[in-house]
């Protein structure tokens, strides 16, 4: 990987910032829907900002213990340092880092318990299962050395915190329009994982972390990268054929040209460092791009064309 550069060392590059995508769409298509039914007002408006920011904070949670995860378990080592430099290179110490990353959990939890008081005590369900997998994703169960990191995503953030969502604004324990409109999503958000996992590929196998694809070949790994970064625009293109989502959601059919982009990109990944490297960014790129514009056509298909018709 001497063609990367390796990334700055320190608190921000712990957080990743630019990973809150898993968060804020997810958040936004069930806020989009939650809002054609529950009433908008200052307390519900106040509400959903809280659940962004609890759903950053679970995002985050995840970031920072899966650096103290992969340090503690050996995988980052001074070896690979252009990833995750803080620990392996005594920037942070461990404890520090855990720290910061049961806090984020901590003051989750503590909204969680303003979302009961709000809607009722469906909620927990929800905030349980989030709370467990941003928590024990690298320490504890440590389910992503047992291949599950992909599957807890497209569970727990895919579907399980747009669902939420709805259910904190609107009481609704299960919302069939939800799910169906976060399905094209969630295979986006997943792809990005799966990205991270291709790109650290040859790290993870010499460290024995077993990933789902560090259990493939790199073939069938780089085709389940591509599967689940592209297939969610048939899948959004069924979904309003058969009236499941409005028009207007085609809207994200726009960044058919950022994921032209990230495939000719992992056709290059193989023979070439940084491409390799750029097969997570650009998919947060093309999750970012889906995923808000998904939202804005379906807001737009529910709230603006209504009104002028």
């Amino acid at each position: 990987m001497a063609d990367v550069r390796p990334v700055k060392a320190g608190w921000r590059n712990v957080f990743r910032p630019w990973t809150l995508h898993g968060a804020i769409i997810p958040v936004l298509i069930g806020g989009a829907v939650a809002f054609q039914t529950a009433e908008l007002n200052i307390l519900s408006a106040a509400i959903f900002v809280m659940i962004l920011i609890g759903g950053c904070l679970l995002q985050s949670a995840a970031n920072i213990l899966n650096t103290y995860g992969d340090f503690t378990s050996g995988v980052d080592t001074v070896e690979n340092e252009t990833r995750s430099p803080e620990l392996v290179t005594g920037v942070l110490s461990p404890k520090k880092v855990l720290f910061a990353g049961l806090t984020c959990l901590g003051v989750t939890a503590l909204l969680g318990l303003i979302f009961i008081w709000y809607s009722g005590w469906d909620v927990l369900i929800y905030g349980l299962l989030g709370l467990l997998g941003a928590g024990t994703y690298t320490i504890g169960l440590s389910y992503k050395y047992h291949g599950m990191g992909q599957i807890s995503v497209f569970v727990m953030m895919g579907l399980l915190m747009p669902l939420g969502t709805n259910c904190v604004l609107t009481g609704e324990m299960f919302s069939l329009e939800v799910l169906l409109l976060s399905i094209p999503n969630t295979f986006m958000i997943t792809g990005v994982l799966a990205g991270n996992e291709m790109r650290d590929y040859w790290e993870d196998k010499k460290a024995g972390a077993r990933t789902l694809i560090g259990r493939m070949s790199y073939e069938g790994g780089m085709r389940l990268y591509l599967f689940e970064a592209l297939v969610s625009f048939p899948i959004l293109v069924v979904l309003v054929i058969i009236g499941a989502s409005p028009v207007g959601c085609l809207l994200a059919l726009v960044t058919l040209y950022d994921a032209r982009i990230l495939y000719n990109n992992s056709k290059r990944a193989p023979e070439d460092a940084h491409c390799n490297f750029m097969l997570v960014p650009l998919c947060f790129k093309l999750n970012w791009h889906f995923g808000l514009l998904l939202v804005i056509g379906y807001i737009f298909s529910m709230d603006i064309i209504p009104m002028v018709i």
